[in-house]
């Protein structure tokens, strides 16, 4: 089963959709929470928010989460060790208020385990893989690094390769 989350703040239609279109192509249940205003998808099973307990069980049922880039659900793959592909959202297209996700998704792609599909189109491809591997307990080891630059992205608007 493929986790789908987008967080609770904002909704996250072009994640949802991609995810809606290809899901009748990979063979595998998908479950996706939504957020309050997004879209309504038809080809995956889906919901709006969840409870924690409920959100958990899905998380430890998946074999793969796929998210924006919230720091909030990439430690919680790293703490189950499920593989996550993570799309940033982008201010650009009116997804945030700002690219703090894009500097988060530069810091952590190619870490053990985490996944980044940059743009839409690659979403199908990563998940298509069959050899995702989990992240590794040092996997944590550059959310202090991530920290420090997303402190330095809000504090001069400025990302740090």
């Amino acid at each position: 089963m493929i986790l789908a989350t987008v967080g609770t703040q904002l909704p996250f239609d072009r994640l949802i959709g991609a995810l809606d279109e290809l899901a009748p192509k990979l063979g595998v249940k998908v479950v996706a929470q939504i957020g309050a205003q997004g879209r309504e998808p038809v080809n995956i099973e889906w919901r709006r928010t969840m409870e924690p307990r409920q959100f958990e069980a899905l998380f430890l049922e998946a074999s793969v989460i796929v998210a924006h880039a919230g720091i909030g659900t990439v430690l919680a793959a790293k703490r189950h060790r499920k593989p996550i592909i993570i799309v940033p959202r982008r201010a650009a297209q009116g997804e945030h208020r700002n690219d703090h996700q894009m500097a988060t998704a530069r810091q952590l792609g190619g870490s053990p385990g985490i996944y980044v599909a940059h743009d839409i189109d690659e979403l199908g491809g990563l998940l298509s893989r069959t050899d995702l591997e989990r992240p590794s307990p040092e996997a944590g080891r550059s959310i202090g690094a991530l920290h420090s630059a997303l402190r330095n992205f809000i504090q001069t608007g400025v990302a740090v390769s």
